[in-house]
C-alpha cells in the first residue's frame, strides 16, 4: 500500500509499505480521505516526530475486524458497535477512560491517550486502528455525512473543547485572532456556545471575507488597522470577553492579552515556537481578573459533540474544504497549507 512519509519538512516521499496485520481486537480501515492539520505544517513541531507517516484526521471504511470483535457480534452482553463495511471516523489518540485524568475529563493528559496512535498514519491507503482507539474514540458516519465532512470531526472537536474551556457566557463578545481553518471554525461555532458578537482578525483578505461569510459581525485587517484601537471602537471600550489566539507565537498571545476585557478570558489555542517566552505583568491579570486558558487537542466527548455540529450543517466540507489532492500530491497539499493564504482546508482524497 502507499503512504506519505515525512523525513524533513520539505522532504515528503510516497512509499510502498506492507498492509498492517491487525490483532484480535483491532480493525483495518481502508482510508477514504484525510485532512491536513495546520499544526502539522509547523516545522519545529512535525520534524521532531520524523520520520513519520503523515496525517491524523482520517476517515474510511472498515474492511477487516479482529477475531475478538467478530466473536463479540454474536454475544449480546457485549456487542461491538462496528461491522465490516461501516464508514467511520477514528481518532489518532484514545484515552483509557479510567485514570484520574480521564475521570475529570482531562483526556489529553491520560498516558494511554498520549501513547496511542493509528498505524502507520492517516495518509495511508490502509490504517490499523488499535482496539482501544476503536472502542474509546471512534464514531460511525451516518448517512448524509460525507467522508470529507468526516475529516473535520477531529479539528472541530478541538474548537469544541476550546469554547468549553473558555466558558463563554450568553451575549459575550468573542474575538478570534487568526482566521485559518481553525479560526473559521471558531467563528462558525461561537454563537452555538452563546456569543453575542463575533469579531475576526487576520491579514489575508480571502480569510477576512470568509469570516464575514461565516457569520462574523466584524473583521479587522491587522495589516492595515491597529488591533487594540479597532477592538476598542467595536466594543465601545469594553474590549472582548473571550479572545481566541490562533497563531503559534508569543507575540500573538501578548496581543490577545492586550485586547481582552476586564474579567475576560484569553484562550491560547496553539503552542508558541520553541524558546519563545511570554512576558506577563501579573498585576495586569490580577486586578482585571483576566484568565489565561490553554486548549490542547480534544477527547471523545468533544468528537461526539463535533459530529453533532456537522450533522446540523454548521461545520461542513462544502464550507471549509477549499483544496483536494490525491495521495501522490501530499507534498503540494502540505506546501499550500503552510503558505496560509488563499486556502482553508486541504484534504487528501483516496
Amino acid at each position: 500500500m502507499k503512504v506519505a512519509k515525512l523525513y524533513r519538512f520539505n522532504d515528503i516521499c510516497i512509499e510502498e509499505v506492507p498492509v498492517p496485520v491487525i490483532g484480535p481486537g483491532d480493525a483495518l480501515v481502508k482510508t477514504k480521505a484525510c485532512g491536513i492539520c495546520s499544526g502539522d505544517v509547523m516545522p519545529w513541531y512535525i520534524e521532531k516526530k520524523a520520520p513519520l507517516v503523515l496525517g491524523h484526521e482520517p476517515v474510511g471504511e472498515i474492511v477487516e475486524l479482529g477475531r475478538e470483535l467478530i466473536d463479540s457480534l454474536r454475544v449480546t452482553r457485549y456487542a461491538s458497535p462496528f461491522n465490516i463495511g461501516d464508514r467511520v471516523f477514528v481518532h489518532h489518540h484514545a484515552p483509557c477512560l479510567e485514570c484520574r485524568y480521564c475521570r475529570r475529563g482531562d483526556y489529553v493528559q491520560c498516558e494511554t491517550w498520549r501513547n496511542t496512535r493509528l498505524v502507520p498514519g492517516g495518509i495511508s491507503e490502509y490504517i490499523l486502528v488499535p482496539e482501544i482507539n476503536l472502542r474509546n474514540d471512534a464514531l460511525l458516519l451516518s448517512e448524509g455525512i460525507s467522508y470529507e465532512d468526516g475529516t473535520l470531526i477531529e479539528p472541530a472537536a478541538c474548537v469544541v473543547k476550546s469554547f468549553q474551556r473558555a466558558l463563554v457566557r450568553k451575549g459575550d463578545t468573542v474575538l478570534v485572532i487568526g482566521l485559518g481553518v481553525m479560526g473559521q471554525m471558531h467563528v462558525l461555532l461561537a454563537r452555538e456556545f452563546g456569543a453575542g458578537k463575533v469579531i475576526g482578525a487576520d491579514m489575508i483578505p480571502f480569510r477576512l471575507g470568509k469570516a464575514l461569510e461565516f457569520g462574523a459581525d466584524h473583521v479587522i485587517d491587522v495589516s492595515r488597522e491597529d488591533l487594540f484601537e479597532r477592538v476598542k471602537v467595536l466594543t465601545e471600550g469594553f474590549m472582548a470577553n473571550i479572545v481566541v489566539v490562533g497563531p503559534n507565537s508569543a507575540e500573538a498571545m501578548q496581543q490577545g492579552i492586550g485586547v481582552v476585557s476586564k474579567g475576560g478570558k484569553v484562550v491560547l489555542f496553539t503552542p508558541a515556537k520553541p524558546g519563545e517566552k511570554l512576558g506577563i505583568d501579573p498585576n495586569f491579570l490580577y486586578f482585571r481578573d483576566i484568565t489565561l486558558v490553554t486548549s490542547y487537542s480534544c477527547g471523545p466527548t468533544d468528537t461526539s459533540e463535533a459530529l453533532g455540529f456537522i450533522k446540523a450543517g454548521i461545520i461542513t466540507a462544502e464550507k471549509l474544504v477549499t483544496h483536494r489532492f490525491p495521495l501522490e500530491k501530499t507534498a503540494e497539499a502540505f506546501a499550500l497549507t503552510a503558505q496560509a493564504r488563499d486556502s482553508l482546508k486541504s484534504v487528501i482524497v483516496f
